[in-house]
């Protein structure tokens, strides 16, 4: 037990450097508190007092604004930060050293029993107010953008933001920090140099848009010197007849 209270602060200083000892992180942290409060409540819930369990839950989320069913499975040195808003779904399972910011929702999306909650596994980062939903399964070291909406299953490393969400980098082109066992760790899920997916699709529009007119101006220069002006009629040499673009008939020698 008292391993894993060390663990947990050793969490919190590697990956909020507002941390400052570990008696501020035990009295001040509700993430700490949620997760002590859970252990607990998991333990009810496996030993069949159900009831208890849930309000023992249940009293959790009124102190500290996390809620997570005593149903889910929670790794090591697993860290809420802020935590205010979090929901963590019964069949919800992280993996060790995983981080969540405040607003996270891991929830489902079905009505019928069995797993309909996500999967973390071990070093995932999901940002502030970010929903991963449904028997999804992110992969090692993967990230979460704030405020994206995850309902795929997301690779092993790979960094998705958006709603819907969509992979735009994986965690080698992006570290910009390590915790404690030297994996990359991004807050929130994100890091300055991520790529923007919509700026990247207007850029796109833009490239193409502009070698759609290099083509129409080759068109228009080949059409003209074929006679035909850049409003699509015929120009009609002066020795052609205009209406017919035939030569002229000969004039008439009886008048």
């Amino acid at each position: 037990m008292f391993e894993r209270l060390r663990e947990d602060i050793n969490s919190v200083y590697d990956r909020d450097p507002a941390a400052r000892n570990a008696f501020e992180i035990l009295t001040t942290y509700p993430g700490v508190h949620a997760i002590l409060i859970h252990r607990l409540s998991h333990q009810l819930w496996r030993a069949g007092f159900k009831w208890a369990a849930r309000m023992l839950a249940h009293i959790g989320r009124f102190l500290t604004g996390i809620e997570i069913h005593p149903g889910a499975t929670l790794g090591r040195r697993f860290f809420i930060d802020h935590g205010m808003g979090v929901v963590i779904g019964e069949t919800a399972e992280v993996g060790d050293d995983c981080t969540l910011y405040h607003g996270v929702t891991l929830g489902g999306t079905s009505w019928k029993k069995g797993k309909r909650h996500p999967t973390l596994h071990d070093g995932v980062v999901v940002g502030a107010g970010a929903k991963v939903l449904g028997p999804i399964v992110l992969g090692a070291g993967a990230r979460v953008g704030s405020n994206a909406v995850v309902v795929k299953d997301v690779p092993e490393g790979a960094t998705v933001v958006g709603i819907p969400g969509r992979v735009v980098g994986s965690n080698d082109e992006q570290q910009d920090s390590e915790d404690s066992k030297g994996t990359a760790f991004a807050p929130y899920g994100t890091s300055g140099d991520m790529p923007d997916p919509l700026a990247n699709a207007v850029d796109a529009l833009l490239d193409q848009t502009q070698s759609v007119e290099q083509r129409i101006e080759r068109i228009v220069a080949v059409l003209r010197e074929q006679g035909v002006d850049c409003n699509g009629e015929r120009l009609i040499p002066p020795d052609l007849d205009d209406a017919t673009g035939q030569p002229p008939a000969p004039p008439d020698k009886n008048p």
